[in-house]
């Protein structure tokens, strides 16, 4: 099966992270409008109360300089991720939201955890080591423009980088995105066979056109075929002609 029918361009490339972002950039719009204090439905570790953030985090933002930081990123990472893994990437961003959630949870420090960088986190992660994982080289490629970009986000992985960051989500997120590497099937990326010297069964000393290279790679003609001469094609037909004398009508009516 060939690349057209693996990564296809189609509305939903595009179409599913502009309603994603819409979504975020409404209810942040709604929160700051208003004046609603939204925070306190994030993630708050430890606490029963706290687990409504699995669902809720990724959507709720500080200010705008967090929302701005994270709308480029989300969208760039959740269009590949649709455009090239398209038949697991609803999987990936649902499941994605609600495993680095839980691991938030456990992990996190005593503080409301909010944004959508561990989702980020999660795309990063699972694009990168996928696309190690494939050997495909198209997904390969993707995954080493990814560290190109988004490389530098390694560093926030660990504390003490910045205490207004969440790097518990952020660290939750990469290790949800390497687990989904792992256990998320992609389908088969071989090349469709075309040719008979690409079947694996292939044996080019019974290729008639191979036997015309001798050992050393030389094209040489090969002898053509004698033909067989049947006995029946080669015995000769005697043909026997019987002379009959014409009679002349107008002679015997007189």
């Amino acid at each position: 099966m060939n690349d057209y029918h693996h990564f296809k361009f189609t509305p939903s490339v595009w179409l599913v992270p502009s309603l994603l972002l819409g979504l975020i950039w409404v209810i942040f719009l709604f929160e700051n409008i208003f004046n609603i204090e939204l925070t306190t439905h994030g993630i708050l570790p430890r606490n029963f109360s706290g687990l409504q953030g699995v669902i809720f985090s990724p959507f709720l933002h500080g200010d705008l300089n967090h929302i701005a930081n994270n709308t480029i990123p989300l969208f760039v990472l959740t269009t590949a991720l649709i455009y090239f893994y398209r038949s697991i990437s609803l999987k990936v961003l649902f499941y994605g939201i609600l495993m680095s959630g839980l691991i938030t949870w456990v992990i996190g420090r005593n503080s409301f955890h909010i944004g959508a960088s561990g989702l980020i986190y999660v795309l990063v992660s699972f694009i990168f080591f996928k696309g190690l994982m494939s050997q495909y080289f198209r997904l390969m490629a993707l995954s080493l423009a990814v560290v190109m970009f988004y490389g530098g986000m390694i560093w926030y992985v660990f504390p003490q980088i910045d205490h207004k960051i969440s790097w518990e989500g952020h660290l939750a997120g990469l290790i949800t995105g390497f687990l989904f590497a792992k256990w998320f099937k992609t389908p088969d990326y071989n090349k469709t066979i075309q040719y008979e010297w690409e079947k694996p069964d292939f044996n080019p000393e019974e290729d008639s056109f191979m036997k015309h290279f001798d050992e050393n790679g030389n094209f040489v003609n090969t002898p053509k075929p004698e033909e067989e001469v049947s006995e029946e094609s080669s015995s000769f037909l005697n043909y026997f002609y019987t002379y009959k004398e014409d009679k002349d009508d107008n002679k015997s009516a007189e």
